[in-house]
C-alpha cells in the first residue's frame, strides 16, 4: 500500500463534493502535469490512502482521508473537444492523460493547516513542506501519513 497526497481547489472539487458524490465516489480527472499523471498512471493503486488537501484558499490544509477504488485508466475527458481538460494530442489509442477513482473515507474534525505542518519537526523530509513541492499527486511516507492523521484525530485509519 502507497500514501498520497491530493491537492485541489475546493471551490472546484472540495472533500464535501466527494462525500456527496454517487456512493462517495468520484473520479479523480484534468490532471495535466506529466509527473502526477505517471503517479497516477504506474504508482498510484487500489487500496492506496489519499491526505485530501484544500490548496489556493485560507487556509490552505489537510481536511480528510480518501481511498483509491480503481487504478489509474485514461482521462476521456481528454479526448473530448467540448471539455474544458480537452487535450488534442491526447488519443483514446495513445492516451496522454490518467486518472483514478476516489472513495470518501473521512473529513477531519478540524483541517491540519499548512502552517501546522511545518511547525512538526517529525514532518520533516515531506514532498509538501519542501521548496517547490507544489505538484498536485505528492507521495507521503507511511510515518508522515499516520502522524498527520494523528494530529487530526483521524477515526478511519490509525498508526
Amino acid at each position: 500500500m502507497n500514501y498520497w497526497l491530493f491537492k485541489t481547489e475546493p471551490d472546484a472539487f472540495s472533500i464535501d463534493d466527494l462525500k456527496g458524490s454517487p456512493k462517495k465516489i468520484a473520479p479523480w480527472e484534468g490532471v495535466r502535469n506529466y509527473q502526477a499523471r505517471n503517479y497516477l498512471r504506474d504508482q498510484v493503486k487500489k487500496k492506496d490512502l489519499v491526505l485530501f488537501y484544500h490548496s489556493s484558499c485560507k487556509p490552505t490544509a489537510v481536511v480528510g482521508l480518501a481511498e483509491i477504488v480503481k487504478d489509474g485508466y485514461p482521462d476521456h475527458f481528454a479526448f473530448d473537444p467540448k471539455h474544458k481538460y480537452h487535450d488534442p494530442k491526447s488519443k483514446p489509442d495513445s492516451p496522454a492523460w490518467y486518472m483514478v477513482d476516489l472513495k470518501f473515507k473521512e473529513k477531519f474534525s478540524r483541517p491540519i493547516s499548512l502552517e501546522e505542518l511545518k511547525s512538526h519537526g517529525k514532518l520533516k523530509g515531506m514532498v509538501l513542506l519542501q521548496k517547490g513541492g507544489r505538484l498536485s499527486i505528492q507521495p507521503v511516507s507511511p510515518e508522515h501519513f499516520f502522524y498527520i492523521c494523528n494530529l487530526a484525530g483521524a477515526k478511519t485509519v490509525s498508526g
